[in-house]
């Protein structure tokens, strides 16, 4: 990166040697309207395609997962990109990508918004673990439930007005 700064009438170029990171961050979002639609059979296709369009953003992705109603992924963030365009990108791409294969007879929408958190080195594996014990961990807790955990966890206030609802 180079910052070019005018000094005595001079321009002078500062090189910035490199940038280094260390950003790791887990996000999480349900199917519009919290509706079951990700079909096992085609959803490791729908978790890969994930998981390349986070890479294709410079980002490099861990671990993407979830159940029929909503996925996490788990993924370093290149730090000059921010995570709601890491997110634009992988939902609208996704949604795209299910509606062109025609895995469902209606229009496919992820529900807008999304929970982020972030981690230290130190938890990676932790947060890898989870992610890819989704099926298993929703068998005794909903996803509202495993949210409202995931953000009382962080210390994230929040209106309950605006979290996702339960499945009906």
């Amino acid at each position: 990166m180079v910052h070019t700064y005018k000094q005595n009438r001079k321009s002078i170029r500062y090189s910035m040697a490199n940038t280094y990171h260390q950003l790791y961050i887990q996000t999480v979002f349900p199917v519009k309207y919290r509706k079951a639609l990700i079909n096992p059979i085609w959803e490791p296709k729908l978790l890969a395609v994930v998981g390349n369009l986070i890479n294709e953003t410079g980002c490099n992705t861990f671990i993407v997962n979830g159940v029929e109603d909503h996925i996490h992924c788990f993924f370093g963030l290149k730090p000059s990109l921010s995570v709601s365009e890491v997110m634009k990108t992988v939902k609208g791409k996704s949604s795209k990508w299910i509606n062109e294969s025609g895995f469902l007879p209606h229009r496919f929408e992820w529900q807008p918004g999304y929970g982020c958190f972030s981690y230290s080195r130190s938890h990676i594996d932790a947060v890898y673990q989870y992610i890819k014990g989704q099926k298993k961990h929703h068998r005794r807790l909903s996803f509202r439930e495993e949210y409202i955990n995931m953000l009382e966890k962080f210390g994230i206030k929040y209106d309950e007005r605006y979290l996702f609802k339960e499945l009906k």
